[in-house]
């Protein structure tokens, strides 16, 4: 195995025989079996354990014998304890989720603070399985069937082409010893269920099923780059876009498509929707009908899907722009106030107003209900604010967030768009004031 191991080494994962490498160690004979060999092929390597405090003394008995490992292989070993039940408690997880999320932000937070380049965990072929079974059991789609990345981020999983028969043979061939975990004989996780219950029917069904499976994964690897390359082929030609507030779909170049749901899930599925038919109809729903995820809102606006990340916000917040201030920060930008002799023509992002007829300290706020506007080049006729959106086609994420600068009760400029007919220059003007956005 030690041969094999160095051989997949060398042919995939050669960028870990140059890089400062943390090994999660649980004391279980996996992990344990990892560390020995990354021992022997001599890698820069240190043990990370955490205590979970879920089993009492056996919990302890696990950390001391990875900080005895550690001795053996003269290793550098940290260790970290949490009390798993209480932060399971305080954010409404569960205790299998709690554990996941504490280990994986250590590591991560350990691994940044001490200049480690990677982290080894000790995932093999079985677990590889096991995920697969789980996530079609739970309903998925091509990216939950391909199986547990060999290289995720910082993460790195090297034992994956190995079943769990060979490790444990390494093990006990090498007279290598380990913890056990009582935990994983209970069958009221589902993981340990399929591993105890239904992974062994299989194996008895094929007992090739692991390099079975190993096909099926690459195939479905290969069916994934094709999709992939698909996708980067729709966006190339324009069919998503970047905007300031998130990104927007053509909805045409979608519904061109052989199967535009199908389209939609692959540029959507990692922003947490479910509702694939909601979705799909959203191609010829009325505009500001939208479907949101726990993070996200997908809006119809007239020949666009738009798609933005949910931001809590205060409709209610104002900022103050006090006489001779010559610059004001904002949420979206900041704000230039210069006084000048030589003004040239407005600009969307560039207005000239009277200042003698501004009221300070100028506002600087959301829209709110009532608000009228005299858009300037419209000879001072009053429009409702919500009839200019309208008109100027604006979708409902640039409405959500269009500022307004205020003189009193009196619209100054919608920023970034248009300047209000009633403080612009006339021939009677003494006072010229420039108001530059500069946008984040």
């Amino acid at each position: 195995m030690l041969n094999k191991l160095k051989n997949h080494i060398d042919n995939q994962l050669g960028f870990l025989k140059e890089s400062r490498l943390l090994i999660a160690v649980s004391g279980g004979i996996d992990s344990v079996v990892l560390a020995h060999l990354c021992h022997k092929l001599n890698l820069d390597v240190a043990l990370a354990h955490c205590n979970f405090n879920l089993r009492g003394k056996e919990s302890d008995a696990d950390e001391d014998f990875v900080v005895e490992l550690a001795d053996g292989l003269n290793l550098e070993v940290f260790v970290q304890r949490f009390d798993t039940e209480k932060y399971a408690k305080d954010n409404k997880r569960s205790v299998q989720m709690a554990a996941r999320e504490l280990r994986y932000d250590w590591f991560e937070e350990l691994a940044e603070q001490l200049k480690f380049d990677y982290i080894l965990t000790a995932h093999h072929a079985d677990d590889n399985l096991e995920t697969f079974l789980i996530n079609f059991t739970r309903g998925t789609g091509l990216e939950g069937l391909t199986g547990i990345p060999s290289i995720n981020g910082k993460f790195v999983r090297p034992l994956l082409p190995f079943s769990s028969h060979y490790i444990h043979k390494y093990a006990k061939e090498n007279k290598i010893k380990w913890r056990d975990d009582s935990s994983n004989k209970s069958v009221k996780y589902l993981r340990n269920k399929l591993r105890h219950e239904v992974v062994p029917i299989l194996k008895e069904i094929n007992p090739s099923l692991l390099q079975s499976f190993q096909t099926t994964i690459d195939n479905l690897k290969d069916s994934k780059d094709i999709i992939e390359d698909k996708i980067s082929d729709l966006i190339r030609d324009g069919v998503i876009k970047l905007t300031p507030t998130g990104f927007q779909m053509d909805i045409s170049l979608i519904k061109k498509q052989s199967n535009p749901k199908a389209y939609l899930y692959r540029l959507l599925n990692e922003n947490g929707f479910t509702e694939w038919e909601n979705i799909a109809d959203l191609l010829d729903a009325q505009p500001g009908k939208f479907i949101q995820s726990n993070g996200w809102r997908l809006i119809k606006d007239r020949e666009y899907l738009l798609l933005s990340p949910i931001m809590e916000e205060d409709s209610s917040v104002e900022i103050l722009v006090e006489e001779g201030a010559n610059k004001a920060e904002t949420p979206f930008g900041t704000l230039l106030l210069t006084a000048t002799d030589i003004p040239s023509d407005n600009t969307s992002n560039i207005i000239y107003v009277d200042k003698d007829l501004l009221k300070f300290p100028l506002e600087i706020r959301k829209k709110q209900e009532g608000d009228v506007f005299f858009p300037l080049g419209m000879d001072g006729k009053k429009k409702k604010l919500s009839k200019y959106f309208k008109d100027e086609k604006f979708s409902l994420l640039d409405k959500e967030n269009a500022w307004l600068l205020c003189s009193g009760n009196n619209i100054v400029w919608v920023i970034g768009s248009r300047a209000d007919h009633r403080f612009r220059l006339t021939e009677n003007t003494k006072n010229i004031l420039k108001i530059e956005l500069n946008k984040h």
